[in-house]
C-alpha cells in the first residue's frame, strides 16, 4: 500500500507517519517511509530552498514542489511499490493542492494538472489527514523547532484548515479525516483499523 499523512505543521502527521512505518516493520513487511519534500539528495536541496529561502512567488513554490515529488517517485516511491513494499510518506500531492492550490489561490485543478505528469498518475491508496485547530497548531510547529520556518511565518495556518477541509469533502474516497487533538495512541488506533479494514 501508498499511504500518506497531511496536515498542517504540528498536526501530528509525522508522528503518525513514523509510527505507521514503524508498526508495518514490526509486522515484517517490506516498508519504505520518506517525506515531501525531500527523500533523495534533490528533494532534501529543494526541502532547504523552499523552507530557509526568501519570498518565493505561488507558481514557482508549486514548480519546486513538483520536481522535488518527480524526482521522489521516480527514485523511491514508485520502485518500492514495484517491488511489493508499503511506502508510508509524509506529505505528497495533497500538500500541494492545500497549499498552492487553495491557500495560495491557484487552484486545485491546475496544481493537479501542474502534478500528473511528475507523479504519472500514482495517488495514495489512503491519505491520513489530521486536523487540529489552527492556533493550536501553530503552537505545536513553533514549540517544537523554537522557530517558525517560511512556510509557517506566512501565518497560513487558517487558509490552509479550510484548504485540507476542502480537500477531505472533494477526495472523500482516499483522504481520511482524523481529530488532531486526539493522544497519539488513539490516533494510531484509528490508523490502524482503517488499514485493516482497507486490506479485507
Amino acid at each position: 500500500m501508498f499511504v500518506t499523512f497531511e496536515g498542517v505543521d504540528g498536526s501530528g502527521k509525522t508522528t503518525q507517519a513514523r509510527l505507521l512505518a514503524e508498526r508495518l516493520d514490526a509486522e515484517g513487511r517490506d516498508v519504505v517511509a520518506t517525506r515531501e519534500p525531500g527523500g533523495t539528495p534533490l528533494g532534501e536541496r529543494v526541502r532547504e530552498l523552499l523552507l530557509a529561502g526568501g519570498d518565493v512567488t505561488p507558481w514557482a513554490e508549486a514548480a519546486l514542489f513538483a520536481a522535488a515529488r518527480a524526482e521522489l517517485v521516480a527514485r523511491v516511491i514508485r520502485p518500492a511499490l514495484e517491488r511489493g513494499a508499503d511506502v508510508v510518506c509524509d506529505r505528497y500531492v495533497d500538500s500541494s493542492l492545500a497549499y498552492q492550490g487553495i491557500a495560495r489561490g491557484l487552484g486545485v485543478d491546475a496544481v493537479m494538472a501542474l502534478n500528473q505528469e511528475p507523479i504519472g498518475g500514482l495517488l495514495p491508496d489512503r491519505t491520513f489527514l489530521l486536523l487540529l485547530d489552527p492556533d493550536q497548531a501553530r503552537a505545536r510547529a513553533v514549540g517544537l523547532t523554537g522557530d517558525a520556518d517560511r512556510i509557517e511565518r506566512d501565518d497560513l495556518f487558517v487558509a490552509l484548515d479550510r484548504a485540507y477541509r476542502q480537500l477531505a469533502s472533494l477526495y472523500p474516497e482516499r483522504l481520511v479525516p482524523l481529530d488532531g487533538s486526539l493522544s497519539v495512541e488513539d490516533v494510531a488506533e484509528h490508523v490502524r483499523r482503517d488499514l485493516a479494514g482497507a486490506r479485507r
